[in-house]
């Protein structure tokens, strides 16, 4: 009798341990949801100035709309041809700076943006855009022979020279890509940096990322990806 009544409480114990443990399994399932349903992070983030203080937005919002845009411009690609954010309408791309006298980190850069020219090559959504900073050096012949010696697309990578002013306003007012905060700059300023800029299809700076870091080229890649799935 005393076997049988042990037998029993353990059976009973059992039940109210496995009772418990899906009724607080459930409670995690049904939090996370709850989480995926109202959280932000769904999206990148934004970003309007050097800062690059991270700004959570609903895309397609009426705040979004009001939120910094890159402006307009005029400059020439490796194949002569005009560049402006029409070519860019209703596609991502990806924007850095360099120039191709540069003997150190240029050529690590322009590695790192030809991993990623190779992960969208068939994406007609993306576009790559490295503006040269020395343009009285880099002309249209000159960006067309070093898009030869490495094996850029021209249809999918421009490499655009033209005014030295709107390229440097371009860089240190719109794109905000010198890390040099606070620090005044002019066109005598030589412009130097590393960083990449991801912009989305409304012309919004996504991202910045360290173009000479494997980890930060991998987390553009899986970036350009989510920003695909906005729409």
């Amino acid at each position: 009798m005393k076997l049988l009544l042990e037998v029993n409480k353990i059976k009973l114990l059992s039940i109210c341990f496995i009772t418990l443990f899906v009724s607080c399994k459930e409670a995690v399932v049904n939090k996370t949801k709850q989480v995926e349903e109202t959280s932000r992070v769904a999206y990148l983030p934004y970003y309007s100035d050097e800062s690059f203080t991270p700004k959570w937005i609903t895309p397609n919002s009426e705040e979004e709309k009001q939120f910094h845009k890159i402006k307009d411009f005029k400059l020439v690609d490796q194949l002569g041809d005009t560049i402006t954010q029409k070519t860019f309408a209703d596609k991502i791309y990806i924007t850095d700076f360099f120039f191709t006298t540069c003997p150190g980190i240029c050529l690590k850069m322009t590695g790192s943006m030809q991993k990623v020219q190779e992960e969208f090559k068939d994406d007609s959504d993306i576009f790559l855009l490295s503006h040269s900073v020395t343009p009285s050096i880099d002309s249209v012949a000159v960006l067309k022979a070093y898009a030869e010696k490495n094996n850029i697309i021209d249809s999918k990578w421009h490499l655009v020279t033209g005014d030295k002013t709107e390229i440097y306003n371009l860089a240190r007012n719109q794109y905000f890509v010198e890390n040099d905060l606070g620090v005044p700059k002019d066109i005598n300023d030589f412009l130097h940096t590393e960083n990449f800029l991801l912009i989305d299809k409304n012309k919004h700076i996504r991202g910045i990322y360290n173009g000479l870091n494997r980890a930060s080229i991998a987390q553009l890649i899986t970036d350009v990806k989510a920003l695909k799935k906005e729409g």
